[in-house]
């Protein structure tokens, strides 16, 4: 009975998250005379309030054609990023698991040390290393371009510290079995390791890819050429007149994160609940 009465408040709290999703929904299928309605004291400056419907008066997928057909930005923005996205998770592979692997599986002096920073890199939010990261880009000459976006985030320590709690799981019986075998490093590693933490390595994907989907600071940042811009900047420059154009290409951008949110929820609850393992 407790459960049951629990799941009242619950259930309205779910709702309640669910609501921005349904007011995307919505506002991709009103025309624009009834978005100028709706929103027009907020875009516009008109007087009034603003007002909204949950189902729309009379339905068009005019917004999604227009997005479509006559957005050509829309499509060059939305492969830059797939490019950034693409690049900086193949980095982080690349990087990352061996880095996790070492500092979990290998004992060398200052390894506590070395994982300690990893940490405070990690907690070091991007208004910190901004300044520093712009010189080191500039010093290399990769500005404006999608390299200087993907470097820096291949060397990303938060994946690190997901992947570490994996591999760090993985009994010590089994690996001295492989090399009683005759199995050496680089074999242990492929063979063992890497099946053995998958469960991590994906969680930290599809974390990576929910994070870097989204980017605004960095590209503002680090972009000057619009052309380069990803989605995430594509939006927030769109105005009243293209109202329905902008919600029309959010539920598009929510898509992909959509479907991979939904491919690697076992291995992200399983990344979660890693993460919040006290050393």
């Amino acid at each position: 009975m407790k459960k049951k009465i629990l799941l009242i408040p619950l259930g309205a709290l779910a709702l309640l998250c669910c609501f921005p999703i349904l007011f995307l929904c919505t506002g991709m299928l009103m025309d624009k005379g009834e978005l100028k309605e709706c929103l027009g004291p907020v875009l516009q400056g008109t007087e009034g309030y603003v007002s909204w419907r949950l189902v729309p008066r009379f339905p068009t997928l005019q917004n999604v054609v227009e997005l479509l057909l006559d957005s050509p930005e829309f499509f060059v923005m939305f492969w830059n990023s797939v490019r950034m996205t693409a690049g900086i998770l193949a980095g982080q592979l690349l990087v990352g698991v061996p880095a996790a692997w070492g500092l979990a599986r290998y004992r060398f002096r200052g390894r506590k040390l070395l994982y300690t920073l990893y940490i405070i890199l990690m907690m070091m939010p991007f208004q910190v290393r901004m300044l520093s990261d712009y010189l080191v880009l500039d010093r290399l000459h990769i500005l404006d371009s999608h390299l200087g976006i993907i470097l820096p985030a291949a060397f990303s320590t938060f994946p690190v510290f997901i992947m570490y709690r994996f591999f760090g799981g993985i009994p010590e019986a089994v690996i001295e079995s492989a090399r009683l075998d005759g199995a050496n490093a680089l074999q242990i590693f492929g063979y063992i390791g890497v099946p053995l933490g998958a469960g991590g390595i994906v969680s930290a994907m599809v974390l990576g890819f929910l994070e870097y989907w989204n980017l605004i600071e960095q590209p503002l940042t680090f972009l000057k050429d619009k052309t380069l811009w990803p989605l995430s900047l594509y939006l927030p420059n769109i105005g009243l007149e293209r109202a329905g154009t902008a919600f029309a290409s959010s539920a598009a951008a929510l898509l992909p994160a959509v479907f991979v949110f939904l491919l690697g929820q076992d291995y992200l609850e399983q990344g979660i609940a890693a993460a919040a393992v006290k050393e």
